[in-house]
């Protein structure tokens, strides 16, 4: 792909939206094109992590197993989606798994990279970091919800 098509389809993710230009080739640099069939792990909690992906078609689900309990879905990425924000902060673990539900096509930007270009421009990295922390917040409370749905139980149980 040329790099003048892929800033024009970058620019096109919601996430991207309204970003200066002059940052899109700093994202463009880090970005590789990747393709996930139904049922391939992306990655595993626990894991390293070192990428930051856009979702750009498809679904991911976000799911932790909690003790000897089966999986627990946290969160559904849908296209125009972000996943993985753990690339930004030490120890650079992930958190959940993360699984396609159906074929996923999605940039992934290199967090190595990411950061690097954050810490030489400063301007970039703290638009990153508005925009990464808006995607915190959507996963704090998506795990906050399905916490309560959890300990909640069945209608009239009580846990």
């Amino acid at each position: 792909m040329q790099p003048e098509n892929l800033i024009e389809i970058i620019s096109k993710h919601p996430f991207i939206g309204g970003l200066d230009p002059k940052y899109l080739e700093l994202l463009v640099g880090c970005a590789t094109n990747m393709t996930y069939k139904k049922g391939d792990y992306i990655f595993h909690e626990g894991e390293f992590a070192s990428k930051l992906y856009l979702i750009r078609t498809g679904r991911v689900a976000l799911e932790i197993k909690p003790g000897q309990r089966d999986a627990m879905r946290i969160q559904t990425i849908e296209a125009g989606g972000v996943l993985g924000w753990s690339f930004l902060i030490s120890p650079f673990k992930w958190h959940f798994d993360a699984v396609a539900v159906e074929e996923v096509r999605a940039f992934a930007l290199d967090g190595k990279c990411l950061r690097t270009k954050c810490e030489t421009d400063h301007d970039f990295g703290y638009e990153m970091l508005k925009r990464l922390s808006e995607v915190m917040e959507s996963r704090l409370q998506a795990t906050r919800l399905q916490l309560i749905d959890f300990y909640a139980g069945p209608k009239g149980a009580h846990v």
